[in-house]
């Protein structure tokens, strides 16, 4: 029997949560994914509503003096790291896929490695690096005979800019892989017609390939902004306010949790007018390849002046944002000398990264299995709202995730007198709610190429849908909950804002320890932690560009 039939016979069957009549009834893992989405969705739902609650006379003070500046501030960086983002990570994305010029198949993966690089462990580098007392300066000042600042301009890193700057260097990797991919999907028979009309590769490339990537292009810009919204080290470094450091100050400067609850607020309207917009920005229009034939993409060869500038200009991100930084880093380490790197404390931060972040990946992928299993066996209109609902903390800001899950625990700890505030219960759960639906996202995919028929096939031998989970799905998908687990263990090792607003007393991170002493000047000694956490985030991106070049249908590109 064909897997159409099979599945339409298998769906004909009477479903359990469903009741007559159209009615839904709510099955056990209806109400398993309805559980955990209110468990997930209600710190940020704490967040919003206190946007109703009086908070006397500090808001008013905040109004009146730095509250503009937040919105100034973010409202720049968003549009500086948006506009980057996007022209530099469409750029090396065209030119890697549809050129030919030297070294093109070995940027393919290169171009992702600024990914694996914090944007705060970025600032701190280049701060070490391009200040005053850095190798930069100091060597012009010795080449050129300046005796002091006075005597020449050089531009400040921590500044505005400066912060713009090294995001788009981090950043640029999420516009990156999604055009790429993008174009690798894209009909040959399409560029084709655009160059028998008597178009040139630009104008095929402005005309008919940028126009169709434009949603895959929009989504990573959109993510880009809310890492851009949701960056704590860099701003705080680089002494921009913005949104972020206001939470963090309002909340363990002043002891207001209120108010930091409603700059949340405000900071979410910013995250959801951006979502709106890259959904509006799609229109009603749809794109659709009508050919079902598949072959390698042609490749334009450039010339030796277009290839050398197209090796440039894909080179240049590479540069700056992984090799210089993770060069400095090393170089620091090594001078700090070998015995840092095996000190009982430097051991100790290394096993509390790994324990949170362990324990935070397996909690995210066994959860997202539960919820993309439910939704599965019953997609009612109830339970995909559960999934949106308990996915939608990946939208929101750690710091406004750290300041919903304290006030959740709060109101848990009044009614109950259970004291969850200042664990690390606590902070794996702020981290569920945070990267829930990164994890989400791969399962959902991957249960969904498991054609029904096999599964029909396990209910017909009398399997449960338990069983049939355990012993069917989770084989088959298990290269896929292993990338969903690392994609979330890499996520939970960088995490700065909401790792600094919840975590336990004297429970330091590598994380929280590379910002301690990059915060105290002591950029030699952050070194360490920090490498470690790079050298961590390059296993995703690893497993990312092996995907990415897969991606395009009918074999390789």
């Amino acid at each position: 029997m064909a897997d159409t039939e099979l599945a339409s016979s298998f769906a004909a069957r009477p479903d359990p949560a469903r009741g007559t009549a159209g009615c839904v009834r709510l099955s056990g893992w209806g109400i398993a994914a309805l559980a955990i989405a209110v468990l997930v969705g209600t710190p940020v739902v704490v967040v919003g509503l206190h946007v109703l609650t009086p908070s006397g006379d500090v808001w008013r003070h905040l109004v009146e003096t730095v509250l503009a500046e937040y919105v100034v501030n973010s409202l720049w960086l968003m549009m500086g790291v948006g506009t980057g983002v996007a022209f530099g990570g469409v750029g090396v994305a065209w030119l890697v896929t549809m050129c030919r010029f030297p070294g093109a198949r070995l940027l393919e993966w290169a171009l992702l490695l600024p990914m694996a690089m914090p944007a705060y462990v970025v600032a701190y580098t280049y701060t070490g690096l391009l200040d005053y007392a850095g190798p930069v300066q100091a060597a012009l000042r010795a080449v050129f005979g300046w005796g002091s600042a006075r005597d020449y301009w050089f531009p400040e890193i921590r500044s505005l800019g400066g912060a713009v700057w090294v995001m788009v260097m981090v950043l640029y990797p999420y516009v990156y892989m999604l055009a790429r991919a993008a174009f690798l999907e894209q009909s040959v028979c399409v560029l084709e017609a655009s160059r028998t009309l008597g178009r040139s590769p630009w104008q095929a490339f402005r005309q008919v390939a940028l126009p169709l990537a434009r949603p895959a292009i929009a989504a990573g810009v959109a993510l880009a902004l809310m890492e851009t919204l949701n960056d704590f080290g860099t701003v705080h470094y680089f002494a921009v306010d913005t949104f972020t450091t206001g939470i963090y100050r309002t909340w363990l400067g002043l002891g207001q949790p209120a108010v930091a609850a409603q700059l949340g607020a405000v900071l979410m309207i910013f995250v959801l007018v951006l979502l709106l917009v890259e959904r509006l920005s799609r229109g009603a229009g749809r794109t659709h390849h009508t050919s079902s034939r598949w072959r390698t993409l042609p490749r334009f060869r450039l010339g030796p002046g277009a290839g050398i500038l197209a090796l440039v200009f894909c080179g240049l991100p590479i540069l700056l944002g992984f090799a210089v930084p993770s060069l400095a880093l090393a170089w620091w380490s090594w001078q700090s000398g070998a015995e840092t790197l095996f000190t009982a404390d430097f051991l100790r931060l290394v096993r509390n990264s790994f324990v949170l972040a362990a324990a935070a990946a397996v909690t995210a992928v066994l959860v997202a299995v539960l919820l993309g299993y439910a939704q599965r066996l019953d997609p009612s209109w109830m339970n995909r709202g559960a999934v949106r609902l308990a996915s939608l903390g990946y939208a929101v800001p750690g710091s406004v995730i750290a300041v919903g899950t304290l006030m959740t625990l709060g109101v848990v700890n009044t009614l109950s007198g259970v004291l969850l505030i200042g664990s690390v219960g606590a902070l794996v759960y702020a981290y569920l709610v945070r990267f829930l639906a990164v994890s989400f996202n791969a399962v959902e995919a991957s249960l969904g190429k498991v054609t029904a028929s096999i599964e029909a096939a396990s209910r017909t031998l009398g399997k449960g849908a338990w069983a049939t989970l355990r012993l069917v799905h989770v084989p088959i998908i298990r290269g896929s909950l292993l990338s969903a687990s690392l994609l979330v263990f890499v996520d939970v090792m960088k995490e700065l804002p909401a790792t600094l607003i919840m975590r336990p007393f004297n429970f330091d991170t590598l994380a929280v320890r590379t910002f301690s002493l990059a915060s105290d000047e002591r950029l030699a000694d952050a070194a360490a932690p920090a490498l470690a956490i790079v050298l961590v985030g390059l296993a995703p991106v690893i497993l990312l560009s092996r995907a990415i070049a897969r991606s395009r249908p009918g074999g390789g590109e």
